[in-house]
């Protein structure tokens, strides 16, 4: 028996225990590890690793940021005046998160860092906002751009000849640095506790650091803390935590390539595939990279949302923190939590709506789906290409690109502009964090939609309609985003989809709330039809651009299931027809034939029988030859239609083509299908009918529907009133005899009007029913009984009564007991 495995951790001084328990904890076979071997091969040519020189270059950038940091908080604790010895104490870290932390190491990718420092320093030391030259209160020689502290740590990093694209968000929840240090994008955020000192040695992972700090600051630690937290819980042995860091970034690679890597835009950014891989792997910890890949498809898509998905349960250090709580209502609405392991936790997710959960689930589909062929397909030996097995070219199926363009009938561009390149950043940033809710909350939630997709890609281009009237600086410093849409037919109300007033509530209700809105700033939406897109959108995805996208739609369209099965229903519907059709003119030909027989004379009966018998014989193999092979192939691929029909509708019970036949010829005979319900029909008939059921078929034939007291409003309302019958000349009317003549009794009876109700039948009831009141609209009036007695006004104290407005109306009702509401029926 193996040992078991211990998945706890333990971080910051805690224990940290996994949520769920192992599913299988077993190590892969060799045929899995042989499997494992060509996605090696894939991951060797196709996901490759940063070299060695940009991981040397990324840690000597680091080492400068920290030195630069320390130094600036040394300087700040100088300037507020303190002694030598707090000003070198008072320290000041650098910490990274996200993938950079984990080791995933892909080229060209961010590094997200926080520098954590004490109370002295304050978010205007390190923006250096607020600033007044000593000198003059003029602005610098941008003109745009106000003066800032030149002590300042953003004005010292500004000022650094290795960095480029500087671009300082201090109106932001989370205030941010974003920039290039020699090359390499940096996300740099401000992180201030409350303590007078950050020694070296500051322990980011215990829960007390988040102790009397603000809410950017507890928004800026929780970034390394979760991803210190995930490494802890997958990092027992060395090779599973490289199973974690190997199946991270195939995941990575997966989603961007489906269109599902932006967590701003309500799909899954970087921490939540953290998250969710750790996750696949507590519950398989020794898989390896491919089962575990195989497995994380598996899961995610059997998980029944909304339960969240968590690595440990989340704690509460006491800290006055709000902690995700599954029966808070709150989190009632959340569509697909996935909670941060972290204190406080909190949902990661709140961005995924349904609709995006939608093509989430669909994905996760696929991948499964191609995954799951893949190793069968494998298993046979035969059936993959040796070349592409070798080469791991076969893994190339599931990270192909997305067909979103060509997926839709109908899309909407949204183009947002600015006046200027900064502006037009701001102002961007701003809308695309909202253009979620312009999916979910607006267009998803009130238009008649089967589906609606947002493309989290943007395109540095405009494609606004030219009567737009945009300056030149406008279309160069604008970016275009994509949503693609279907209708729902069946809920249109029209012919038009109107979608002006849903734009409208989204520039009045979420654009309006920009500050400053300059002059210049706009957001274009344009209708495209699926032909009528631009070519952007077809560029690096296709090899041949719109010309073979189009293709490949055709032949999607062509390859499509509902579609194969309707022009097969299609062709089966023309077959029967036909089918019928040679089977009724077989019957009239025997039916003259046998007509035939019966007037020949007996006494050359045998002789005569035998001659015609060869003669239509020979006459059926001469001519009616070519029908019979057209017969027998109609009818082969009349029965190789059903099969296959019968086979994709999922019948329960899978009949044999004798069965399949025989039901077919009882069915055009006009018989019933099953013989259950012919002796059900036998034995109703052999049994004697009640004098109940006697009355209802006497009331059937007079032209009554009978109906339930649950079913009927007016009994009687069904059946044409005396005065509504109407009379008609022309019913009852004998069909004339050519040649004969109408005597003076019969003209005068055509004369007279006739009754459309030829037969009728008069019906007493022997049920006693009370006699009832009826109000002006033909309703009974409750007089009550024992349970309740109606009172338009309140008449005093009653023993087992209360006075109120119930169902039954205003009146006493009496108490613990049940109303029942009388049937409001009127019989006259």
């Amino acid at each position: 028996m193996p040992p078991p495995i211990d998945l706890t951790a333990t971080i910051g001084g805690r224990k940290v225990t996994p949520a769920l328990p192992i599913v299988d904890g077993s190590a892969s076979p060799p045929i899995e590890l042989q499997f494992n071997a060509t996605l090696s091969s894939f991951i060797s040519q196709n996901v490759p690793l940063e070299p060695v020189e940009g991981i040397q270059r990324r840690e000597r950038v680091l080492v400068k940021m920290g030195n630069l940091c320390r130094e600036w908080v040394k300087s700040v604790a100088a300037k507020r005046g303190l002694s030598s010895d707090a000003v070198a104490s008072a320290g000041g870290e650098l910490f990274t998160s996200g993938s950079y932390r984990l080791g995933v190491h892909e080229p060209g990718a961010d590094i997200d860092t926080i520098v954590v420092v004490p109370n002295i320093c304050t978010k205007e030391d390190f923006f250096g906002s607020g600033y007044v030259p000593p000198e003059s209160m003029v602005q610098d020689d941008d003109g745009d751009e106000p003066i800032r502290d030149p002590d300042s740590l953003a004005e010292r990093i500004r000022r650094h000849p290795d960095v480029t694209n500087f671009i300082p968000v201090e109106g932001a929840a989370v205030p941010i640095l974003t920039f290039d240090w020699e090359g390499i994008n940096i996300d740099l955020l401000f992180a201030r506790l409350n303590a007078p000192s950050v020694p070296s040695n500051f322990d980011i992972d215990n829960d007390m650091v988040l102790s009397g700090v603000d809410s950017a600051t507890e928004k800026s630690l929780n970034g390394p803390r979760v991803t210190n937290l995930i490494a802890a819980l997958v990092g027992g042995t060395e090779e599973r935590y490289q199973t974690f860091l190997t199946v991270v970034r195939l995941v990575r690679k997966w989603a961007k390539a489906r269109g599902l890597y932006s967590n701003k835009l309500g799909y899954w950014g970087g921490v939540n595939i953290n998250i969710a891989v750790a996750l696949v792997l507590q519950l398989y910890p020794n898989a390896c990279p491919a089962s575990l890949l195989r497995k994380f498809f598996l899961v995610f898509k059997s998980w029944r949302w909304p339960n969240p998905v968590m690595l440990t349960k989340p704690h509460d250090a006491e800290l006055g923190l709000p902690v995700w709580n599954a029966f808070q209502a709150a989190t009632m609405r959340q569509v697909a939590p996935m909670i941060t392991p972290a204190y406080p936790a909190m949902n990661s997710t709140l961005s995924v709506s349904r609709q995006t959960l939608q093509i989430l689930h669909e994905e996760f589909a696929r991948g499964h789906n191609v995954v799951d062929k893949l190793y069968k397909d494998w298993q046979k030996g035969d059936v993959l290409d040796k070349e592409k097995v070798e080469s791991g070219d076969m893994w190339k199926e599931l990270f192909e690109p997305s067909d979103f363009f060509i997926s839709y009938p109908q899309y909407l561009s949204m183009c947002i502009v600015g006046p200027t390149q900064s502006d037009a950043q701001s102002w961007a940033g701003f809308v695309v964090s909202r253009l979620r809710k312009l999916v979910s909350d607006q267009l998803g939630r009130s238009l008649p939609l089967k589906k609606i997709q947002l493309w989290p890609k943007e395109f540095s281009a405009c494609v606004a309609d030219r009567s737009a009237l945009l300056t030149h600086a406008q279309r160069a410093n604008s970016i275009t985003y994509f949503i693609g849409f279907r209708v729902d037919t069946l809920r249109m109300r029209g012919n038009e989809l109107d979608i002006e007033r849903q734009l409208q509530n989204f520039s009045k209700f979420e654009l309006s709330r920009f500050h400053p809105l300059v002059a210049g700033m706009d957001v274009l939406p344009k209708t495209f039809g699926v032909k009528e897109l631009p070519k952007i959108c077809f560029e690096g995805v296709y090899e041949g651009g719109k010309v073979a996208a189009m293709k490949r739609r055709r032949m999607l369209i062509e390859a499509d299931p509902k579609r194969i099965e309707a022009k097969n229903k299609k062709k089966l519907a023309k077959l029967k027809k036909k089918m019928e059709a040679m089977k009724r003119k077989k019957e009239e030909s025997k039916a003259s034939e046998e007509m035939a027989d019966t007037g020949m004379k007996e006494e050359a009966g045998a002789e005569t029988q035998e001659s015609r018998k060869r003669k239509r014989d020979n006459n059926a193999n001469d001519d009616n030859l070519h029908v019979e092979e057209e017969e027998e192939e109609e009818a082969a691929l009349l029965e190789s239609a059903l099969d296959m029909i019968q086979d994709s509708a999922g019948v329960a019970q899978h009949k044999t083509r004798e069965e399949a036949e025989i039901d077919r010829q009882k069915l055009l005979a006009g018989e019933l299908l099953h013989d259950e319900d012919v002796e059900v029909k036998t034995e109703e008939q052999d049994r004697k009918l009640t004098q109940e059921e006697i009355e209802k078929e006497i009331l059937r034939s007079s032209g009554l529907v009978i109906v339930s007291d649950d079913e009927a409003t007016i009994v009687g309302g069904n059946k044409i009133l005396p005065w509504r019958y109407g009379y008609k000349n022309t019913v009852g009317i004998k069909k004339e005899e050519p040649g004969k003549k109408k005597n003076k009794q019969e003209e005068q009876s055509e004369s007279k009007p006739t009754s459309l109700v030829s037969n009728r039948v008069s019906f007493k009831f022997k049920t006693k029913f009370d006699v009832v009141e009826l109000d002006a609209s033909g309703k009974v009036i409750d007089k009550g009984d024992d349970d309740f007695t109606p009172s338009l006004k309140w008449t005093g104290r009653k023993g087992g009564f209360e006075f109120k407005l119930g169902e039954r109306g205003l009146g006493y009702y009496r108490t613990g007991k049940k109303v029942v509401i009388p049937s409001n029926i009127a019989y006259s």
